[in-house]
């Protein structure tokens, strides 16, 4: 069975009476050269996490690879088609963005990772849920709409930079696997996508959820300065002032503008 074959794909999902659901921004990746290129992200990792299988394509190539996997997957008709595809992966019915991921985890051999071709439509949410899980990972392969993975990997003063990219540059260094194009999906999507790799990094963070919380603030209205988002966060104009001069930051800078050491170190003057 040869997955990365749409009429393959399409006549496993027959078999077992499933369609793609739209409302669950279902596509299905059917590209051997990105599979390839996940698996070459994945070194030395013995236990894999993989959230939205689908049919089961990577799942299948995980397992291949003599990896230990569980599969968190939303969709239940998705049960009796990755029971056929990756009959040795574990396979746990649920919703990602409210299961122990941590706990799931803990249950697979180190080191470990999480694998996810997250839907559109929960991206944003899921990426934020991923970031709790750096103590638990080596590392991390993500695939995202390509507009997305700018945002994440956005270096300071870059317009596409915003809290999500403050949240998972704090924790993890971040590269670009694979670029993937529409047609490496089907049914093709509207928009490119992008495969990172997140690698926990060494920072300290004593603090991640409040960090997290006040950079959201800060980044409240991007186009608004800086001062004024903070002052609109109950902030003292003098302090945000005197805290900014002495990180040589200009008062009228916009959030963007600030590198992840930056944002620590404002939060450690503010409070």
């Amino acid at each position: 069975m040869d997955l990365a074959q749409p009429t393959e794909l399409r006549a496993l999902l027959e078999r077992h009476g499933v369609t793609v659901d739209k409302r669950l921004g279902q596509h299905f990746l059917v590209s051997r050269r990105v599979v390839d290129a996940i698996l070459d992200a994945l070194p030395e990792v013995r236990g894999v996490l993989e959230v939205g299988p689908g049919p089961g394509i990577l799942t299948r190539a995980l397992v291949a690879s003599g990896r230990a996997v569980t599969a968190v997957e939303l969709d239940r008709t998705m049960a009796p088609v990755l029971s056929e595809s990756a009959p040795d992966a574990r396979l746990v019915i649920a919703d990602a963005l409210r299961q122990d991921l941590g706990a799931i985890l803990a249950d697979l051999p180190s080191p470990r990772a999480v694998v996810s071709n997250m839907p559109y439509n929960i991206t944003g949410p899921l990426l934020a849920r991923f970031a709790e899980l750096r103590e638990h990972v080596s590392c991390m392969v993500l695939m995202m709409q390509r507009e997305v993975g700018d945002r994440v990997l956005a270096p300071a003063g870059d317009r596409h930079r915003g809290a999500l990219t403050i949240d998972l540059q704090s924790r993890f260094a971040i590269g670009k696997v694979a670029d993937v194009p529409a047609g490496a999906f089907w049914p093709p999507p509207k928009v490119d996508s992008v495969v990172l790799g997140l690698k926990p990094n060494d920072r300290v963070l004593e603090d991640p959820d409040g960090l997290r919380r006040f950079v959201h603030g800060g980044f409240r209205q991007p186009r608004k300065t800086l001062v004024n988002n903070l002052l609109a966060m109950g902030h003292e104009r003098e302090r945000i002032v005197a805290s900014l001069r002495l990180m040589e930051v200009r008062d009228d800078a916009r959030p963007a503008a600030l590198d992840v050491d930056a944002w620590i170190a404002l939060r450690g003057k503010l409070g």
